[in-house]
Formats: C-alpha cells, structure tokens, sequence
C-alpha cells in the first residue's frame, strides 16, 4: 500500500495518478469525505485524517509500503512556525506509530539554508524526519511553474506579470507540479536505507522576461514582466491580509540574492521534462 498525503494538491495528485497508473494500491488521505469520495472512484483505498490527529493519521499510514509527506502550505505562518511544528509533531507521532516501511517527503529547493524564511518549514520537517529510524527521501524541487496561476489575470487584461523575483532577466530552477508528482511516485517504489536528497529543477532555468514571453506565446498578444518595487511589499502583503509577512520576504530575497538554491552538484539534480509553456497554457485554460 502506497500512502499518499495532499492527495487532493497538484503535487499529490499527480503522484497518486502516476502510481495508479503503474498498478500501485494507493491509500489517499483526506480531509474532506466529498474529495475522497473522487479518489475511492479512482481505485483508491480512502483514509480521512487531517495533519493534527495523530491517532487518525498513524491509522493511515498502517501496513504501508511508503508514505508520501506533504504538510498543508502555510503561507503565513507565525514568526516561530507554531502551525509547522504542530504538524510536524503530529507527523513524527503517527510514523512512530505505524512504522512504514519508507518515507518521501515533499521539501524544497534551499530547506538546507540557515537563513530564516518561509521554507523554513521544510527545514524543521527535514531535521525532524531524519531523527527517526525509518529511511526517508527528501526531495527538493525547485520554485513551481504553477505559481504563474496568480499571474494569468494580470497578463490576460493588461498585458503584464507583476514580478516579485528580480532582477527580471535572472533566471532561477523552476519546475512543474506533474514532474514532481511523477518522479515522487518513482522514489516511493525504490528501496534505500537512511536519509537521501533528490533535487529536482526543469529542463532550462526560467526568469521572469520568460514566464512573460510564455504568456505572450499562449495569449497571443504582448505581455512584459514589471518589478514589484521591494520597498513596497510589506505594506502590499498587509494590504493583502498577512499578518506575518516577513518570512515571505525573506523567502523573496533568497530566491533574488541566490542563498536560496540546490545543495547538490549540477550533474546530480534531476531534469523534468514539462516546458513552461505548457504549465502556462493549462493555467490559462482553467
């Protein structure tokens, strides 16, 4: 049995369909009956359980081959990642609990980084997880294609992506969601012991002068990047009903100041294979 949590994300999902498709007993974790009620249709095994209930959680993962980590994103989190630590705590009771065989977790491109930040949550459940005994893969991919999602209004209407990763000609490792749910799928069937590190970027490093000139190519019409000028984020995300938004800037600035980045050799990370104009026009699509 394969144990897949944020089954109902693009990660996740996408995870779930390629071990489907391989012929893997899948177990989807959910919080909601109605979204489980869509993978049980699926051929899925269905646990509902949410990041907090140890109890409920540790029934999940019973007699499971591997068990797919995925915390649900918290993107404004309290300057000490109270809500990260509740998870990761959960999480750690519950394998202790039913003991799975192996573990991959989603983390993120720079979880290795001393710099405080909004990945930091990853780095807490990275340095947790390899406290326990069961072998764990880590795997790191780098920013995702999809967040171009909050893009597709502004560049529809006014012909612009308002960028918050400067400068704009800087290009830095993203990746689509279905690469990393597909090569997740792959590691969960492999056999190793300890703990590993997988990083994972796409084909070509993408900038914000290239998200743009994907969106002109799907558009058909003109569509530049335009910098967020950095002295004015904190009142924007305020404005934007954050009450914390200093790790999101410091996040911000890592990506832009190059603290945040792999930690293996080039050679060593693994390509995938979705060009972004492709992520670009399923997101136009939607």
């Amino acid at each position: 049995m394969y144990v897949v949590t944020g089954i109902t994300g693009q990660v996740g999902g996408a995870l779930a369909k390629a071990l489907l498709e391989a012929g893997k007993p899948v177990r989807a974790v959910v919080r909601d009956e109605k979204k489980g009620a869509l993978w049980s249709a699926r051929g899925c095994d269905v646990a509902r359980a949410t990041m907090t209930d140890a109890d409920a959680l540790a029934h999940a993962f019973e007699g499971a081959e591997a068990v797919f980590i995925l915390p649900p994103p918290e993107f404004d989190p309290a300057p000490d990642f109270r809500e990260a630590r509740e998870v990761i705590d959960t999480i750690v009771a519950a394998l202790a609990r039913a003991r799975p065989r192996r573990i991959v977790c989603l983390s993120t491109i720079g979880a290795q980084s001393a710099h405080t930040n909004l990945l930091t949550q990853r780095t807490l459940l990275e340095d947790a997880l390899r406290k326990q005994s069961i072998p764990v893969t880590f795997l790191r991919p780098g920013w995702f294609m999809e967040n171009c999602a909050w893009d597709v209004d502004s560049a529809r209407n006014v012909g612009i992506v308002h960028s918050f990763l400067q400068p704009l000609d800087r290009a830095i490792p993203m990746v689509a969601t279905d690469d990393i749910g597909e090569l997740a799928a792959k590691l969960m069937q492999e056999v190793w012991t300890g703990a590993r590190i997988v990083e994972l970027e796409g084909a070509r490093h993408t900038s914000p002068n290239d998200i743009a000139a994907a969106f002109s190519s799907v558009l058909g019409k003109p569509v530049r990047a335009q910098a967020v000028p950095r002295e004015t984020w904190n009142a924007l995300f305020v404005s934007q009903g954050m009450k914390h938004p200093t790790p999101r800037i410091q996040m911000l600035d890592g990506f832009n100041e190059g603290w945040i980045d792999f930690e293996n050799r080039r050679e060593d990370i693994v390509k995938g294979k979705t060009p972004l104009v492709d992520v670009i026009r399923k997101l136009v699509a939607r």
